[in-house]
């Protein structure tokens, strides 16, 4: 039960991470793609917690249509204590679109 509690608590503020990113309007004036898309299908490759692990096809799908540069121009401290930017290059190179190295998502700058 408890372990179900925490599952939720972390997804609840992975889905709250991203309704911060998506809900700046900048970001979606400027960033094209399916940010709702991104955060359903993604947002569990991306979490602190657990391990590294690979995308799905249909996070993969939303990858290659979402401009990944802008959005990690729009990181903030509050996100990244959610989200783990070396998990969310990782998911990047996974689904065929690479960050280009030097890239600052947040605080994370691409290796």
């Amino acid at each position: 039960m408890a372990v179900s509690i925490t599952r939720f608590t972390v997804f609840a503020l992975l889905v709250c991470s991203f309704k911060m990113i998506l809900s700046d309007n900048v970001v979606s004036a400027q960033c094209t793609g399916d940010m709702q898309g991104l955060m359903e299908q993604c947002a569990r490759y991306v979490q602190k917690s657990g391990p590294q692990i690979p995308p799905s096809t249909s996070c993969c799908a939303v990858i290659k249509n979402v401009d990944l540069a802008c959005m990690c121009s729009h990181i903030t401290k509050e996100v990244e204590g959610v989200i783990s930017m070396e998990k969310g290059a990782f998911i990047a190179q996974a689904c065929g679109k690479p960050l280009v190295r030097g890239t600052r998502c947040g605080s994370y700058i691409v290796p």
